[in-house]
């Protein structure tokens, strides 16, 4: 199992990951987390009752890690509720670093099948509501229980 401490500057979410539903854009977030990519960066886009954010080195919402990754909604987990990590897209195959966490189900589940879901926060979902547009992710740390998890080469194929 792998997880993650989402250090941002309103308190600290923990967030645990999808793997099997979503191996590419877990495998994509953990790299670019263990690289620093994410931290640092702001939350750029906040709506409230409905989504926060963030991944966009540019802080405008047209940056990315300049590359895009493919999008992953045929698994069992590909529902949008109150803590889902999402990945950001504007149409196939456009995801790359920007994810959205959910602020409720009743205005995301539209989302579903269309946004990669990739995780769940399932510590700190207060700080959802705390977040406003310019708050940063302070930095994401990275946990591995068990086994070797996604870059390890266990159980996922590059």
């Amino acid at each position: 199992m792998i997880t993650a401490e989402m250090q941002t500057s309103k308190g600290v979410m923990k967030v645990m990951f999808f793997e099997e539903d979503a191996p590419g854009a877990v495998r994509n977030f953990i790299r670019l987390a263990e690289s620093g990519f994410y931290d640092g960066l702001t939350f750029h886009r906040v709506i409230p009752h409905f989504i926060i954010q963030t991944g966009d080195p540019s802080g405008t919402g047209a940056g990315g890690p300049g590359y895009t990754i493919r999008s992953e909604v045929t698994g069992s987990r590909q529902y949008h509720e109150r803590g889902i990590l999402s990945m950001a897209l504007e149409g196939s195959r456009t995801s790359g670093s920007q994810f959205f966490i959910c602020c409720n189900r009743l205005l995301t589940a539209h989302l579903d099948r269309v946004h990669t879901v990739f995780g769940k926060v399932i510590e700190g979902l207060e700080i959802i509501d705390k977040i406003e547009a310019g708050d940063l992710i302070r930095k994401v740390v990275i946990h591995r229980i068990g086994g070797l998890g996604v870059d390890g080469y266990t159980q996922f194929e590059l």
